[in-house]
């Protein structure tokens, strides 16, 4: 699971407990202007096909951790439970996109709305 925190105009991304030893990652900061889009999206993480495990770990069904290259970009996954997972489309960043469980996909995602502008969109403030 990852905790998620937003300050100073960047997003933390905080890998908990031993996901940073399945994911080779203890956290991720993105600023805020390099979100394009942020959802709930429960079928992100599901079955067994997640792109070429560049680094991490991979048991179907079970867990999904790592950097993995897919659809032409790199992606970075913490997910146990789909049911809890939220996915950003980035630009100017490493990852092209972060698929990670949190312990609360809607106050997450309104948290990370209310911070960020998306494109194409007037502030949300």
């Amino acid at each position: 699971m990852v905790r998620i925190s937003i300050e100073d105009g960047l997003v933390n991304f905080d890998v908990e407990g031993i996901d940073k030893l399945w994911s080779f990652k203890s956290r991720l900061t993105i600023p805020l202007t390099h979100i394009l889009s942020v959802k709930i999206d429960t079928e992100a993480a599901t079955g067994w096909w997640h792109g070429l495990k560049l680094v991490g770990t991979q048991v179907p069904g079970v867990l999904t951790a790592g950097t993995f290259y897919e659809n032409g970009g790199i992606v970075f996954y913490d997910v146990h439970d789909p049911e809890k997972t939220i996915v950003l489309e980035l630009e100017h960043e490493r990852y092209q996109r972060l698929i990670v469980e949190v312990e609360s996909p809607h106050a997450t995602l309104r948290a990370l709305e209310k911070a960020y502008t998306p494109k194409g969109k007037a502030p949300n403030r």
